[in-house]
């Protein structure tokens, strides 16, 4: 039985693949996408021409539907808003901006949009605006958030209150448990993106991935609350000392893909969510989600059991 995400997005399962930049490429997306999942390709790193190779690449390696992200405020113009209108994708998601401007020329080409928000009144306006659903980030979750935290658990509530649109849980999940979880508060979809950044298909260095399995529940600081842009990553030596000064030196993220592509830990900031905590072990991505999925109906079922039965 499909619901209300799934018909927006053409996917088999309700789970997504976040789009972080330089890693959500085509590597990473074709295996979410075969394993039923949405693959969603990044436009965050900037590289207009090489994002736009990657979405072509999705058409020869995948039959299955994928989405890509428009960041608003870090496209330099609308060479990729163009491209995306042209290029068949059917669904996008928002982030980093009002999505205002853009919904016109993508309803108009026909393509599903939602947008990530991480406040209610972000929500509000984006619904007012006309986006079809949202993907509700949640502190918990790696990458860029909002220096005020409000967690997956609270806002995923409080954003259902005001609206009805579908809702895509994002922040805090790695499971079934929190796929379940983010269920019963009203989601109908779960975004992934430190488990996948773990995963085997992933195109980040073997030393990335190892921070992840090999970190905690507390293994990561939310860096440069205040200033722009506020991010979770993982504890290092050098994160350390940016949490500590309390402001990200502007070079932090210069050096990135020193870390995303060779390893060095030191060289940037690794972005993680709290979700290190719960990932130890590397999996191919279909294992990541069939367990997902599995562990998430076994719960439901003991739910409904308890509903059914009246009983705690």
């Amino acid at each position: 039985m499909s619901n209300r995400f799934l018909a927006h997005c053409g996917a088999r399962l309700p789970i997504v693949q976040a789009p972080m930049g330089w890693i959500a490429r085509s590597q990473l997306a074709s295996a979410v996408c075969a394993a039923g999942g949405l693959g969603i390709i990044e436009t965050s790193s900037g590289e207009t021409a090489n994002c736009q190779a990657e979405i072509l690449r999705m058409r020869e390696l995948t039959t299955a539907p994928f989405g890509v992200n428009l960041p608003i405020m870090f496209l330099k113009d609308d060479a990729m808003l163009r491209f995306i209108t042209e290029s068949g994708v059917t669904f996008v998601t928002t982030s980093a901006g009002s999505p205002a401007k853009f919904l016109a020329p993508l309803k108009a080409a026909g393509i599903v949009v939602y947008h990530a928000v991480p406040t209610v009144e972000a929500a509000r306006k984006a619904v007012e605006a006309g986006v079809d659903g949202l993907v509700v980030e949640g502190a918990e979750g790696g990458g860029f958030k909002n220096p005020e935290e409000v967690s997956t658990l609270v806002l995923l509530q409080a954003i259902r209150r005001i609206t009805d649109v579908p809702l895509v849980a994002a922040g805090g999940i790695a499971d079934g448990k929190g796929m379940a979880a983010a269920f019963a508060l009203g989601a109908e979809g779960v975004q992934m993106g430190t488990r996948f950044v773990s995963a085997a298909e992933s195109p980040v260095h073997d030393n990335y991935k190892a921070a992840i399995v090999a970190a905690r529940e507390t293994g990561t600081y939310v860096l440069n609350k205040r200033a722009s842009p506020c991010i979770r990553a993982l504890k290092t030596e050098r994160t350390k000392a940016i949490h500590e000064a309390g402001l990200m030196p502007p070079d932090t993220f210069s050096r990135i893909l020193e870390l995303y592509f060779g390893g060095d830990m030191e060289a940037a900031v690794g972005l993680a969510g709290q979700t290190a905590g719960l990932i130890d072990e590397v999996k191919p991505v279909r294992a990541i989600i069939e367990e997902t999925v599995a562990e998430f109906h076994a719960i439901s079922a003991q739910m409904g059991a308890l509903a059914a039965n009246r009983s705690f």
